[in-house]
C-alpha cells in the first residue's frame, strides 16, 4: 500500500530549524522504509479496514440551535455536514447561548452535545468578541469557533476527508483579544442620541432621544451608570381648525454596583433620580442596597439559573400635580423580592420570574409581577411558544387627582388608575417535509422596505 508524508514548513531559518528539519527527514526516510517492506505491508494491509467511499458515506448531521447567529452565513462557510431542522435527526446538537460582556462585546459559548452513536460526548467551547468588532468580524469569530468544535465529532465519525487543520504562526503576532496593556483600566463608555419624525396631512409625531453609560466589569466588581433622556410630542389638526399638542418628558440616571460574595452570593447598591412626566413625576429619587442568592454558580448562568434578590430601600417623590392622596411630595420607604428562573437546554427555553414590592409603612401598597417566556420543543416537529405577564398593581400613589382629558387617554401618553394589567402571547408551529436543511438560496428576497401594499 502507497505512504505519503507530507509536511510543510515556512519561513525556515539557519540554525535550530535546519536541524530539526534535518532530523524529521531522517525519522520520514526510516518510516518509509519500514512500510515499504514486504513483512510491512503485508501486516498493515491485514489490519486495515478498508474506508467506506465517501459518496456512500452520509454526512455528520447537525442541528444548530442558535437564535443570534447568522445561519446562512455559517451553512456557506461549513458545508462539511448535514444541519436538520429537528434536534432528534441529528448526531451532534449544537446549542449557542450569547450574553454581552462587561466591555460591550459578547460572548458566544457553543455546547456540542453528542447524540445517537455519539451519544455521551459532549464539549464548550466559547468565543468572545471585543467591542469594537464589526458584525462580520463577530460572524467570522464565531463562526472558526463552531467550525473546530465539529472536528472532533467529524473524527469520531470517521469524515474527516474534507477538514483541513491550520495553525496560526506565532511570529504573525498575538491572536485576537490576547491580553494587553488596557490604558482604560476596564472602563467602557457609550453615547446615543436620535430623533424621529413621522406624519400625515393632520397629525405629526415627534421624538428625540438620547443615552450615556460608563461601566466597568471584573469578575468580583460590576458597575454601571446610565443617563437617559426621552421626549415625545404628538400634534393633531382638529375638526374646527385648532391645534391640539401633546408633549411627554423623561429623565432619568441610574447606577448599580455590585460586589461578588463567592461563587452563589453578591450584593450591591442601586440608586436613581429623574423625572416622569408620564406618572405625574416631577422629581424622584432612589436608593437601596440588594442582595442576591443564586442556586446554581454564576458560572452556569447562561444554561441554567435560579435566583432570589432582595431590595430595601427609600423613594421620594415630587409630583407635577397633586395626587389622590393629597400629596404633592413624599418620602418612602420600599422594599421588594424578586425569583427568578431561566433555563437554556436542549428542549428549548424556560424564563420564570415573580416579584413583589410594597411600600414598609403601608403594605396595602403594593404591585406582584409574574413573568413567563416558554419556548418548548413538544416532539419531533412541534414547537410552543407562550409568552406572559400579570400584575396586580396597588400602588400608584402618583396618580393626579385632575381628570385625564379623552385626547391625553387615547394617546396614552398618561398612565391610568388601574388595579391590574396583563398580556399574553401563544403560538404552535409545525414544520414538516424533508430533515435537510442545507440550501442558502436569497434570490428576491425583500429588503428593509418591505411593505405590504396589496
Amino acid at each position: 500500500m502507497p505512504f505519503a508524508f507530507i509536511c510543510t514548513l515556512q519561513r525556515l531559518r539557519a540554525g535550530g530549524r535546519l536541524a530539526a528539519l534535518r532530523g524529521l527527514v531522517a525519522t520520514s526516510v526510516v518510516v518509509t522504509a519500514a512500510l515499504c517492506a514486504p513483512g510491512a505491508v503485508g501486516a498493515a494491509a491485514a489490519q486495515e479496514v478498508p474506508p467506506q467511499p465517501p459518496q456512500q458515506r452520509a454526512a455528520l448531521r447537525v442541528f444548530l440551535d442558535c437564535e443570534d447567529c447568522d445561519f446562512d452565513h455559517l451553512r456557506r462557510e461549513v458545508p462539511v455536514v448535514d444541519y436538520v431542522r429537528d434536534r432528534t435527526d441529528a448526531d451532534v446538537h449544537v446549542l449557542v447561548t450569547e450574553q454581552e460582556t462587561g466591555a460591550g462585546g459578547s460572548e458566544y459559548l457553543f455546547f456540542f452535545l453528542g447524540q445517537r452513536d455519539l451519544a455521551g460526548r459532549a464539549d464548550t467551547l466559547r468565543y468572545v468578541s471585543p467591542q469594537f468588532q464589526t458584525e462580520d468580524e463577530e460572524r467570522e469569530g464565531y463562526t472558526r469557533t463552531f467550525s473546530l468544535g465539529l472536528v472532533r465529532y467529524l473524527t469520531y465519525a470517521s469524515m474527516t476527508e474534507r477538514v483541513d487543520v491550520g495553525f496560526r504562526d506565532p511570529e504573525e503576532g498575538p491572536l485576537p483579544g490576547a491580553p494587553q496593556d488596557d490604558p482604560w483600566n476596564l472602563w467602557v463608555f457609550r453615547a446615543s442620541v436620535g430623533a424621529e419624525l413621522d406624519g400625515e396631512s393632520r397629525r405629526s409625531d415627534t421624538s428625540v432621544d438620547g443615552s450615556f453609560s460608563a461601566s466597568r466589569v471584573t469578575e468580583e466588581f460590576k458597575i454601571d451608570l446610565n443617563v437617559r433622556g426621552d421626549y415625545q410630542e404628538q400634534t393633531f389638526e382638529l375638526d374646527d381648525g385648532r391645534t391640539d399638542v401633546h408633549s411627554v418628558r423623561e429623565l432619568d440616571a441610574q447606577s448599580t454596583t455590585v460586589w461578588s460574595l463567592g461563587p452563589n452570593w453578591s450584593w450591591g447598591f442601586s440608586g436613581s433620580i429623574g423625572m416622569d412626566q408620564s406618572v405625574n413625576q416631577s422629581l424622584f429619587v432612589r436608593a437601596a442596597p440588594a442582595l442576591e442568592y443564586s442556586l446554581y454558580p454564576y458560572a452556569e448562568s447562561t444554561r441554567r439559573q435560579i435566583t432570589a434578590t432582595y431590595r430595601v430601600g427609600i423613594a421620594s417623590f415630587r409630583y407635577e400635580e397633586i395626587t389622590l392622596f393629597d400629596r404633592l411630595a413624599e418620602t418612602r420607604p420600599e422594599q421588594s423580592l424578586e425569583i427568578s428562573a431561566d433555563f437554556t437546554q436542549p428542549w428549548g427555553e424556560l424564563v420564570v420570574s415573580v416579584e413583589g414590592a410594597h411600600l414598609i409603612d403601608d403594605p396595602s401598597r403594593h404591585r406582584v409581577d409574574l413573568f413567563t417566556n416558554i419556548e418548548f420543543r413538544l416532539f419531533r416537529g412541534v414547537n410552543l411558544d407562550i409568552r406572559g405577564s400579570v400584575a396586580r398593581i396597588k400602588d400608584q400613589i402618583y396618580l393626579s387627582a385632575a381628570e385625564l382629558t379623552d385626547e391625553e387617554i387615547i394617546i396614552g401618553q398618561r398612565e391610568l388608575g388601574t388595579d391590574y394589567e396583563y398580556e399574553m402571547e401563544i403560538g404552535l408551529s409545525f414544520t414538516f417535509g424533508s430533515v435537510f436543511n442545507n440550501i442558502v438560496n436569497p434570490r428576491l428576497n425583500q429588503g428593509g422596505n418591505d411593505f405590504d401594499r396589496f
